[in-house]
């Protein structure tokens, strides 16, 4: 081999070995690794961030630990690239980005707005909310980022002093359209039965069911949302994430601990590649839906390391303070932040 060709294969091999160190590089899954401690985190204090819903605001609701807020997440094989924020609204300046989902979606929707806003404080922002929608605003940059409250994306119809849930209808995409990006989830209300369940009756295709299992119910929901995406998105003009399945802590056994019950008074991340309780159901059904959607989504694979902190939840530092017991969702700042880092990093590769 001659200096030149030398010189050559050494940058090469230099430039993979750089991407994947920054983790931009195809090699780099940015999903398998474990929490690491840093001193540099959080991102954010949660009182430079006045909008946190009170749900999310453990500290201001009285949470007594901090450490909590000191993990980072480290991929095995590559490093996350820091936030920059500012870079984030220069390069998706006059941009829209919409979370379509349920309270999942707000919890991720909130802490983008809080790392965006505390990044940059004095540059105005415009907090309003619109029937289901609630936009924040960057005018400084012409960055909208809109939530959308819809825990199941397909429709819901009164009928007949009914409501119908309805697993083939989805008239309510018509809100989708025209975004750069789309951020989705769904899956936790699917759960809710008695006085919480939001429907009455189930309609698949044009069979009413009093009721079907939650699971098969979900997986021809996403079917919908699946043909919908065929049908409406231009890659070209916008990018669709999904938003993995979050996990909640309600049972400690899933994460082989027989000293604990719940995530209440857990303070401590599992220091561990893997989660004992394994991938739940619902996740697997959504990547198998996902494979099967002809335009490209990208996946924010974060089930396996939310799993792997069982210590990020409010649990009676949330809404309703010592009567509850939130294992569901997640303090801010905290894990939510970590999935903004996620979308981030896939948005400067794509």
């Amino acid at each position: 081999m001659g200096p030149f060709a030398f010189a050559t294969s050494l940058f090469l091999f230099l430039i993979e070995i750089c991407q994947q160190v920054d983790g931009i590089g195809s090699k780099c899954d940015i999903y398998k690794g474990k929490w690491v401690f840093d001193a540099s985190y959080p991102l954010y204090n949660s009182r430079n961030c006045p909008f946190i819903h009170q749900e999310f605001n453990c500290q201001n609701n009285g949470r007594p630990d901090r450490l909590y807020q000191n993990f980072r997440w480290q991929p095995t094989s590559c490093n996350l690239p820091r936030v920059q924020c500012k870079d984030f609204l220069r390069k998706f300046r006059g941009k829209r980005i919409m979370f379509v989902g349920d309270s999942l979606g707000l919890n991720q929707w909130q802490s983008l707005t809080c790392l965006l806003h505390t990044a940059t404080p004095q540059d105005p922002y415009i907090s309003q909310r619109v029937a289901a929608i609630s936009t924040f605003s960057f005018p400084t940059y012409g960055v909208s980022i809109m939530f959308l409250r819809n825990a199941f994306l397909v429709d819901i119809v009164n009928e007949k002093d009914r409501r119908v849930l309805k697993l083939n209808s989805i008239e309510n995409g018509r809100i989708w359209k025209g975004y750069d990006v789309l951020i989705f989830d769904t899956w936790h209300w699917w759960l809710l039965t008695g006085r919480k369940q939001p429907w009455d009756y189930v309609q698949d295709n044009n069979i009413t069911h009093k009721n079907m299992h939650r699971t098969v119910a979900y997986k021809k929901a996403l079917r919908t949302w699946a043909r919908w995406v065929n049908l409406n998105v231009d890659p070209a003009k916008t990018k669709v994430f999904f938003q993995g399945v979050s996990p909640d802590h309600v049972d400690s056994r899933d994460w082989a601990d027989p000293t604990a019950k719940t995530c209440r008074g857990e303070t401590w991340p599992i220091l561990s590649t893997e989660y004992p309780g394994g991938s739940p159901p619902p996740q697997d059904v959504l990547k198998r839906v996902l494979r099967s959607v002809s335009k490209k989504v990208h996946l924010l694979d974060i089930t396996l390391l939310s799993q792997l902190r069982k210590d990020g939840h409010p649990s009676a530092f949330g809404y309703g303070g010592h009567r509850g017991n939130d294992c569901t969702h997640w303090c801010l700042p905290g894990v939510p932040d970590t999935w903004n880092e996620l979308l981030f990093a896939t948005l400067i590769q794509t």
